[in-house]
C-alpha cells in the first residue's frame, strides 16, 4: 500500500502509479476539487466516465458542516459522496489561515470563527489528523501554515517553529495505517527556505510531499523557480502534489518541473462565472458574440458538452443563469483539464514532453 512506481520519465516529469486503498492513482494528474463533499455541478459518475481518478475535499468546510463524526458514521467519504476512486483530503489549514480578522494564530495552533455562523473552534496538529481520519481519505495532509511568501522573517519564525514541529505532531496523532500523509513543503519565494524545508520533511520519509504556498500572491515566474528549486532536492521515489493550482499552463509548466498531482477550484468556478477553458485562454459565454454561434464550444474536445450542444445555447443558458449552463460548462472546464493530463501522460510514455510543451505552451504567454 501507497508504494509509487515510476513507470517512465522525460527529463523531470515522469508517469507513475500510486497505489491506495481505493485504486491505483496515474500521474501525473489533475484531481477536481470536491469541497463540501461533492464536485460542483458533476455528478461523481460524470467524473468517473471521463476519466477523473482522484478528487479533493476539504477538512474545514466538512467540519462546519456535517461534521467529521457525521461523516465517519455515514462509512466516511466514499460511501457518503458515493465516489469509490481515491480521495485527498486537505488539512484545513489554507482555509483558516485565510479568515483574516476572525482566527488567531499561535505556535500550538489556530483558533478561529465559523464563517458559517460566528461560531469559536479551535485547529491544531492533531485535531486536523483526527478530522481527517473520521473522513477516511486515502491521502491526508500534515497541518502547516500558509504564510506571506514573500515575508522572509515570517516564513523563518512559521518554519521553525510551526510548520514543521506540527508536521512531526501529525505523524505521532495519526492513527490509521489506511491514510497516505503527506507532508508539505513551505518557505515562501525563498530558495533557502524552500530547500531546507523540503530536506527537512525528506528525513520523516512520508508517503508522499507537497508543495504549499505557491498560487497565493506570487508571480508565475517566481512559482517556476521555485519549483526548479525544489525538484532536484525532494525524493525522487515519492509521489509530489503542487496544491491548489489548476490552470492549463501552470498544470503543463508544473509537470515539466517533476509534478505528479495538481488540484484546483477553477474549472468548476469559472463555470459558475460563465467561463470555460479553451487552447490559448478562456471564452466568456455571455459574450454576445456567441448568440447566433452555432459551433461546438471547442471543435477539438471530446466532452459531452462539446459533442452536443452549440454556443449559442451555452450562452442562452449562462444568460438565463440556468443550473444546467453550470453543469455542461463544468464538465467541459473539467475534461479539459484531465485529458490535457492524458496527453503529456503520452507524451512522457513516447519522450517528447518538451515538444507537446513548446507548442502547447505557445498559446499561453508568461506576463512580462
Amino acid at each position: 500500500m501507497f508504494e509509487y512506481d515510476i513507470l517512465a520519465t522525460d527529463g523531470a516529469a515522469r508517469i507513475g502509479r500510486f497505489h491506495t486503498p481505493h485504486g491505483i492513482i496515474p500521474t501525473p494528474i489533475f484531481a477536481p476539487v470536491g469541497t463540501a463533499a461533492t464536485v460542483k455541478a458533476m455528478r461523481p459518475r460524470d467524473l468517473a466516465e471521463m476519466g477523473a481518478d482522484l478528487v479533493l475535499s476539504n477538512t474545514y468546510h466538512l467540519y462546519l458542516r456535517p461534521g467529521d463524526e457525521l461523516v465517519r458514521d455515514m462509512g466516511g467519504l466514499h460511501e457518503f459522496m458515493q465516489w469509490k476512486k481515491p480521495i485527498l483530503t486537505d488539512s484545513g489549514g489554507f482555509q483558516v489561515f485565510s479568515l483574516g480578522d476572525t482566527r488567531k494564530i499561535d505556535d500550538d495552533g489556530v483558533t478561529f470563527k465559523s464563517h458559517l455562523d460566528g461560531s469559536l473552534h479551535r485547529f491544531s496538529a492533531e485535531t486536523s489528523i483526527k478530522i481527517q481520519e473520521n473522513l477516511g481519505a486515502d491521502i491526508i495532509m500534515m497541518w502547516d501554515e500558509c504564510a506571506d511568501p514573500n515575508d522572509y522573517d515570517y516564513q523563518r519564525y512559521s518554519l521553525d517553529n510551526r510548520t514543521h514541529p506540527w508536521a512531526l505532531r501529525c505523524i505521532d496523532a495519526k492513527t490509521r495505517d489506511d491514510q497516505a500523509l503527506f507532508g508539505i513543503v513551505q518557505g515562501g519565494v525563498f530558495q533557502d527556505l524552500r530547500i531546507e524545508s523540503a530536506e527537512f520533511l525528506a528525513k520523516l520519509d512520508l508517503p508522499g510531499y507537497a508543495i504549499g504556498g505557491l498560487a497565493v500572491g506570487e508571480t508565475k515566474r517566481e512559482m517556476y523557480q521555485t519549483l526548479d528549486w525544489l525538484n532536484p532536492v525532494m525524493p525522487a521515489n515519492k509521489p509530489r502534489y503542487l496544491m491548489g493550482v489548476g490552470t492549463p499552463e501552470d498544470l503543463v509548466n508544473g509537470v515539466l518541473r517533476g509534478v505528479d498531482i495538481f488540484d484546483c477550484v477553477l474549472p468548476t468556478r469559472l463555470a459558475r462565472h460563465g467561463s470555460a477553458f479553451t487552447l490559448g485562454g478562456r471564452l466568456n459565454m455571455k459574450n454576445k458574440k456567441f448568440e447566433r454561434d452555432e459551433t461546438p464550444l471547442d471543435p477539438t474536445c471530446s466532452c459531452e458538452t462539446c459533442r452536443t450542444f452549440s454556443r449559442a445555447y451555452l450562452r442562452h443558458l449562462v444568460k438565463s443563469n440556468e443550473i444546467l449552463g453550470h453543469i455542461l460548462l463544468s464538465i467541459h472546464n473539467v475534461h479539459f483539464l484531465l485529458e490535457l493530463m492524458r496527453q503529456m501522460r503520452v507524451a512522457i510514455a513516447e519522450g517528447r514532453l518538451n515538444a507537446f510543451a513548446s507548442d502547447y505552451l505557445a498559446h499561453y504567454p508568461l506576463p512580462e
